[in-house]
C-alpha cells in the first residue's frame, strides 16, 4: 500500500553541481546546487534563483562551470551550499579550494572536483514558475584519474555525491547495475 506524503521535491537522485563564475572583481563565486539538469547533448539548466551572487555574476561573466561534487570534497560542496556570497565576500577562499581559468570561457575550474562543464551562457530563462540559467557546454574537463582507457568519464571512478531532498542527507554514486538501451531488450519482443 502506498501512503500520501503530500507536496515535496521527490525526484532523485538529484546531483550535487557545484557552479562557479567570476564576478566584475575578478572573484571566484560558487555555489551548491542540487536542481541542476542536462536539457540537450550540449546544454544544461541550472533552476537557481535570481538573487544568488552566482547568478548576478553569471549574468555580469556570461560563462560559468559545473563541477560534479564528490565524497572526498562533500565538506567543501557543503559549505558552498549553506554559505552566500552575497553576505561573505570571502566565501571562496574560507572553502580552501583553488581554481584556474578555464581554457574555453571565461570562468574558474575548481581544481578539487573531479569533472567540470565549461559553459557560455545561453540564456536565462525568467517566467512565473521558472527562473533558470542555460549554458551551452563547451567542453567538459576531467581528472585523468576518472577517466578510463576508452577517453570517456567512468562513473564509478568519481565517487560523485547525490542530494537525498527527503531527508537531506549526501550519498555516494554507487556500483553499475545494467546497461542504457539494454536492460529492457527482452520487453521489445
Amino acid at each position: 500500500m502506498k501512503k500520501n506524503l503530500g507536496v515535496l521535491p521527490a525526484l532523485m537522485p538529484m546531483p550535487v553541481a557545484i557552479i562557479a563564475a567570476y564576478g566584475e572583481d575578478g572573484k571566484v563565486c560558487a555555489m551548491n546546487a542540487a536542481w541542476a539538469q542536462i536539457c540537450d547533448m550540449d546544454k544544461i539548466m541550472l533552476c537557481i534563483d535570481e538573487n544568488h551572487k552566482t547568478t548576478k555574476n553569471i549574468r555580469y561573466s556570461k560563462a560559468f562551470t559545473v563541477s560534479i561534487a564528490d565524497v572526498e570534497n562533500m565538506a567543501a560542496a557543503d559549505f558552498f551550499g549553506i554559505a552566500t556570497g552575497n553576505k561573505m565576500p570571502d566565501k571562496f577562499e574560507k572553502s580552501g579550494c583553488h581554481a584556474v581559468r578555464s581554457e574555453f570561457v571565461n570562468a574558474p575550474v575548481i581544481t578539487e572536483f573531479p569533472v567540470t562543464m565549461e559553459c557560455e551562457l545561453a540564456e536565462i530563462v525568467d517566467t512565473e514558475n521558472l527562473h533558470a540559467v542555460v549554458g551551452k557546454i563547451v567542453n567538459v574537463v576531467a581528472d585523468e584519474k576518472v577517466v578510463g582507457e576508452d577517453g570517456k568519464v567512468c562513473p564509478e571512478k568519481i565517487n560523485a555525491l547525490i542530494f537525498d531532498q527527503f531527508r537531506s542527507g549526501y550519498y555516494a554514486v554507487g556500483e553499475k547495475v545494467g546497461q542504457a538501451w539494454n536492460a529492457g531488450k527482452d520487453l521489445m519482443k
